[in-house]
């Protein structure tokens, strides 16, 4: 070999050497560009995977937002339906309790009425005026009521006239307890009956019998100035002047006296009454 072809030889290996030299430098050079663009790729990778686990947190506290208001929602609509559910079925509670003490108080009614029915086609008149105040509460109809209070009615004036009678009996036979509360209980059952005015003048008597001259008083007064019975006004005022006698009231029994000798001239108690105000007067 000359030393020419050694120099080509030499120039080759050199170039050779320079190009390995190169591509090696590529090389690395291409190796780095890999690991920055792989470094770029798990940078990006990364954001990709924050953004996606923060779009889906996002997405999830949405979903979850919106199911609690859906969720509020329908509970909130549950709730009112519930309440008035709850409130329909007190009412009809209500109606259903104000129906069965309105049935009731039909039954009732109706017992009570038939009752009282029994009572007057029985004759039963203190049971039935007893019970005519519970059952004047009642719901009665128009033609009940009158019907009821007719009977009462009749019912009074019949013990108000039984008990007249037999307060007359116990007068007669000079019982004078039993008279007055006989008398009493007739002028209570029926105070403006036909016979009343004669019951309180006998009244008046049973109780001046009775020494009791303060409670006729007053009985006779009104009896002696204002009754509607004029047969038993001068009974009455000669016996209120008696009373008055009694009690020592001696003024007011003059007075008493002159007004029956003034108002009743013919009466038969007219001269009676002249002797005992003339005695009157020489003694008071």
């Amino acid at each position: 070999m000359d030393e020419y072809e050694l120099e080509e030889v030499k120039r080759e290996i050199v170039e050779g050497r320079a190009l390995a030299i190169r591509t090696n430098n590529l090389v690395n050079a291409l190796s780095a560009d890999l690991k920055a663009i792989a470094r770029r790729q798990q940078a990006t990778e990364r954001r990709y995977f924050v953004n996606a686990a923060l779009v889906y947190v996002i997405s999830m506290v949405a979903v979850l937002v919106l199911t609690k208001v859906a969720s509020d929602a329908r509970l909130e609509t549950a709730r009112a339906e519930a309440g008035t559910t709850r409130e329909r079925v007190q009412a009809l509670t209500t109606e259903l309790e104000t129906l069965r003490q309105a049935e009731e108080a039909r039954v009732r009614t109706g017992r009570q009425a038939s009752e009282f029915w029994d009572l007057a086609a029985q004759g039963k008149r203190r049971e039935l005026l007893e019970k005519w105040p519970e059952v004047q509460k009642l719901p009665l109809t128009r033609a009940e009521r009158a019907a009821f209070e007719a009977s009462v009615a009749r019912a009074r004036a019949e013990l108000s006239l039984l008990d007249y009678q037999e307060g007359l009996e116990h007068v007669r036979a000079g019982r004078w307890h039993e008279a007055q509360a006989s008398l009493r209980a007739s002028l209570a059952q029926q105070p403006e009956a036909s016979h009343a005015a004669v019951a309180t003048l006998e009244l008046g008597r049973a109780l001046t019998a009775l020494g009791r001259q303060r409670e006729a008083i007053p009985l006779l007064s009104q009896l002696a100035e204002s009754s509607t019975d004029r047969e038993v006004m001068d009974d009455a005022t000669f016996l209120l002047a008696k009373a008055q006698i009694e009690i020592q009231a001696w003024n007011d029994a003059k007075g008493t006296l002159r007004s029956l000798i003034r108002r009743f001239p013919t009466s038969p108690f007219a001269n009676p009454a002249k002797t005992m105000l003339a005695e009157l007067g020489l003694e008071h």
